[in-house]
């Protein structure tokens, strides 16, 4: 698989507008540590400015050659240049100027993109910068908006604004993911959000790596979409990258520098939400659906994108219909949705139009009660069975799960002679282990295909503690 080609934004050397002119400022002085700066940002500024205050000496000469070099059109004020002295001089430098300090930019207007306008609201103030003002959102909503660019296909750019006012690279796009007031960049996302360790990591935090020596080499950050299996070594990552936004498994934490990535959460993130798993493509994008009434025919076709498709999908595929899909299923419509709908409703023997890949009460009745027969001729678990008591649902026994349910189901496969791919345990983490093992006595019941993947339903849990 090919590695992916980005870029930190940097402005055009060219470009007057407000945006672009406080960009070049800020590569040149840096923001100090004591505001959320990194020591390399600061360590280039304490060289400028002592430059700077060498120059005021010697007439000035020393700060513009630096200056020149570095492309800048910044004046250093005297105010600069004694803070540069005072520092210089082992003092604590003035905080400067109430002028808009570090790397981000404020967003385009809602019209599209456009000439920057500055506004006060635009360029905060140093203080401002140290404490920034965040907006309240939910898991759910973070990854909501990582999709809208995805299912956009944004293009990557340094230097355009898509229609929301965000810039379009990887930090632009987890600024309006994590709904900021302004474009940040890799050097200042770390401000919004608490790092965490990654085993903590949930959907809608975000990896980030930014490389202070030279930010335009390697820095990036990824929204973080949930755990692809139970080993927790590779996730579903939200990013802007060359050519456009996308949704992919990533290996943790990606694919270069990957011990440099530092797992934050977002400071506003409230309530509950997702947790970290990510498999069948939509267990992080919202709360499951677990309701057995049928959802209506309007939530199902093409164009259809919501929990009620993935949860159809899962159900198709418990019933034998995997071979369907070659990734997923997921929130969004698709034709293998449709192949599998159709197959499980010949499986009934059912032709015409009750047999078109388009499901309708009777269909959602039979898949979600686990009646009716499986794809392939297998039966479903039919009369009373499909609600037996102490069977705690199919959501405990799922990779990343953790529960004492998985534990009282492993002991049972042992005590029934099934828990030969055990090394140890069994514990309360659901593992490939349980689900092989519990696959071994769906087979010895005669089932096959979906009905034997491996993961209980109410049938597999009533023949193991009947």
């Amino acid at each position: 698989m090919s590695v992916p080609v980005f870029e930190e934004y940097e402005p055009a050397a060219d470009c007057g507008c407000a945006g672009c002119a406080r960009q070049r400022r800020d590569l040149a002085l840096g923001l100090p540590v004591r505001a959320g700066g990194h020591p390399a940002a600061h360590g280039a500024r304490r060289a400028l400015v002592m430059v700077t205050a060498a120059g005021v000496v010697l007439g000035g000469g020393g700060a513009s050659a630096l200056a020149r070099q570095s492309g800048s059109t910044a004046r250093v004020t005297p105010a600069d240049a004694t803070a540069g002295a005072a520092e210089a001089a082992g003092g604590v430098a003035a905080p400067g100027p109430d002028t808009p300090q570090g790397s981000a930019g404020p967003l385009h207007g809602a019209a599209g993109p456009g000439p920057l306008q500055p506004s006060p609201a635009a360029t905060p103030t140093t203080s401002q910068i140290s404490t920034p003002s965040l907006r309240k959102t939910t898991r759910t909503e973070i990854i909501n908006r990582a999709k809208r660019w995805v299912n956009a296909k944004v293009p990557y750019s340094m230097e355009r604004y898509w229609s929301d006012g965000y810039r379009q690279d990887c930090s632009g796009y987890v600024s309006m993911v994590w709904n900021l007031r302004a474009n940040e960049w890799t050097g200042s996302l770390d401000r919004f959000g608490d790092r965490i360790d990654r085993a903590d990591l949930q959907a809608g935090d975000i990896l980030l790596f930014h490389n202070p020596a030279n930010p335009t080499k390697g820095s990036h950050v990824t929204v973080f979409g949930g755990w692809t299996d139970y080993t927790h070594t590779s996730y579903i990552a939200y990013e802007q990258t060359k050519p456009r936004a996308r949704r992919q498994a990533t290996p943790l934490a990606y694919w270069e520098n990957s011990a440099r990535y530092v797992a934050y959460r977002y400071k506003g993130v409230v309530g509950g939400g997702s947790g970290g798993s990510a498999v069948g493509g939509g267990g992080a994008a919202g709360p499951a659906v677990t309701s057995a009434a049928y959802p209506g025919s309007e939530m199902f076709g093409p164009g259809a994108n919501n929990a009620h498709v993935t949860r159809l999908g899962r159900l198709l595929v418990e019933r034998g219909g995997k071979q369907y899909y070659r990734q997923g299923p997921g929130p969004r419509w698709s034709e293998a949705d449709r192949q599998a709908t159709a197959a499980f409703q010949r499986a009934q023997g059912w032709k015409g139009k009750e047999a078109d890949g388009m499901p309708g009460p009777h269909t959602w009745r039979l898949l979600v009660t686990a009646k009716g027969r499986s794809i392939g001729g297998s039966s479903g678990s039919g009369g009373p069975s499909a609600n037996v008591a102490g069977f705690p649902g199919r959501g405990y026994f799922r990779p990343g799960q953790s529960n004492a349910y998985v534990e009282k189901l492993g002991k049972q496969l042992v005590k029934r002679g099934y828990g030969k791919h055990y090394l140890s345990g069994p514990g309360p983490r659901w593992s490939e282990a349980d689900r092989r093992n519990v696959e071994a006595f769906q087979r010895a019941q005669g089932w096959r295909g979906g009905a034997a993947d491996g993961y209980p339903g109410p049938e597999t849990w009533r023949r193991l503690f009947r």
